[in-house]
């Protein structure tokens, strides 16, 4: 072979691969690395994303229920504070891309706790508005209001100049008109007894008067051997009083 045809001949071509192959690119290291971040983090995904709904159903029947026991529902307002937290801090911060600094992380965890608030006063009272009508038209139209301000101010693409914007001002309007006509329908409806529709006791007690009320009287005692009955006299002495009658 003349040196020519050596010079001309692709390195590698003998089946053995050239010394300096380019080996895979960043970006096709970095798609790797996502994808098994990805799968590895599916269940931390879902731990978070049910412990917001977990947290929020808490606090709101904590929100609603608190007069009827108020040392029992603040011990379950504060499992949910705290369940809602857990899933803050993992959603945003252990799990985002982006790590954000000691200030932002410091206003995420609060406007995260004035949401679950918000969240759970709004759920509440729109679930047991019949059993406590005039809370529930309080807690609604505050929760709208408690719930989009923590919002705006958690998220990292909105302002927090945003809250006075024609937005906020339309979301203070509808908590206007929700709180006036939910008065309105409350005002039409008989506030039930101290425990709500969840009082048990109420009924249980109806329904025993009402079986004392069905309850047939006791029989009269039997009469003794040799007693006439009651009436014999009066009968026999009407029937002697007409024989002597004749």
């Amino acid at each position: 072979m003349s040196h020519s045809q050596l010079a001309d001949r692709p390195a590698g071509s003998d089946g053995q691969p050239a010394p300096n192959a380019p080996g895979p690119g960043r970006a096709a290291i970095r798609r790797a690395r996502t994808r098994r971040a990805q799968k590895t983090s599916l269940l931390a995904r879902y731990v978070g994303y049910v412990g917001y709904f977990v947290g929020a159903g808490l606090i709101s029947g904590a929100v609603v229920h608190h007069p009827l026991d108020p040392a029992r529902y603040t011990r379950i307002a504060a499992c949910g504070v705290l369940v809602f937290l857990a899933a803050t801090v993992l959603n945003e911060f252990f799990l985002a891309r982006d790590k954000p600094g000691l200030s932002r992380m410091l206003l995420v965890i609060g406007a995260s706790l004035l949401l679950s608030f918000g969240i759970g006063m709004l759920s509440g009272g729109l679930q047991h508005f019949e059993d406590f009508p005039a809370r529930g038209a309080v807690l609604v139209p505050l929760g709208i209001t408690v719930s989009f301000i923590a919002y705006a101010a958690k998220d990292a693409q909105t302002s927090w100049r945003r809250i006075f914007s024609p937005v906020g001002l339309a979301v203070l309007l509808t908590a206007l008109i929700s709180f006036a006509g939910l008065r309105y329908v409350a005002a039409g409806m008989d506030e039930p007894a101290e425990g709500g529709g969840h009082s048990h006791g109420s009924a249980e007690q109806e329904e025993a008067g009402q079986e004392q009320r069905h309850e047939p009287a006791p029989a009269a005692p039997a009469s003794q051997p040799g007693t006439p009955p009651r009436g014999s006299g009066a009968v026999k002495g009407s029937g002697h009083g007409e024989g002597h009658a004749h």
